[in-house]
């Protein structure tokens, strides 16, 4: 029997090139996740779009960026750039935090809009190399901010210049006191009194100094010159 199938209809259809807004869509995820410190990954389904501003707000304060992808988008773009893991948190409508500051800030944020909007769901994230739980991030959420920190911190030096500050001020004013009552009773105490000089007490004689006569030198008698005599006769 003779194959009528033409070349062109037993011809599989290549597979089309990516949407350009779709390549975008990738590379900026992919410089998303390059870029931050920390991305931590939530379920916003039921939350409504006033609380959804109003976690995109504290996040910021906080120093994250939220933002909602597709997720086949986030795969390819976690492929990319070699990471493992995160291909099961990539389920159903997810929200990503990125952190391009204090990851514990941000965590804080995300638990404490939850315990007012319980359809928020966390469901990990990566730190760094290192994947993170639910768990994991509820803990990064219970250590202190860096702000917090820089204030525990502020405070440590605080004290010892505080008590540094009162103990000198302790010490002057005991000082103080001191050199007040030393000038109340008109000197240092126990030192001598420096006796007043009476009237039978003479004054010293100041010996003046006498000039001696010096002798007069008589000037020495010169000898005369003699002039020379002609003995011969003429």
């Amino acid at each position: 029997m003779e194959n009528t199938t033409s070349d062109s209809d037993s011809a599989t259809p290549s597979a089309r090139p990516p949407r350009a807004d779709k390549v975008a869509v990738v590379a900026e995820v992919r410089e998303r996740f390059a870029d931050s410190t920390a991305v931590l990954l939530t379920e916003y389904r039921g939350i409504d779009v006033g609380a959804m501003a109003n976690l995109r707000r504290s996040l910021r304060e906080a120093g994250g960026e939220y933002k909602v992808y597709k997720n086949t988008l986030v795969r390819l773009a976690v492929s990319d750039l070699g990471i493992e893991g995160l291909e099961d948190l990539l389920v159903g409508p997810t929200a990503l935090a990125f952190v391009s500051g204090d990851a514990a800030g941000v965590a804080k944020a995300l638990k404490t809009f939850r315990k007012e909007n319980e359809n928020l769901v966390i469901k990990g994230g990566i730190l760094g190399d290192s994947l993170m739980d639910e768990s994991q991030v509820l803990a990064l959420a219970d250590l202190p901010s860096r702000e917090e920190l820089l204030a525990r911190l502020a405070g440590g030096f605080a004290a010892p210049m505080q008590q540094m500050a009162a103990l000198m001020n302790a010490v002057m004013a005991k000082f103080g006191y001191g050199l007040q009552a030393l000038i109340d009773a008109g000197g240092a105490p126990g030192a001598p009194e420096a006796a007043a000089p009476t009237e039978d007490t003479p004054p010293e004689e100041t010996p003046e100094a006498t000039e001696a006569d010096e002798p007069a030198t008589e000037p020495a008698d010169t000898a005369a010159e003699a002039e020379p005599t002609d003995d011969t006769g003429a």
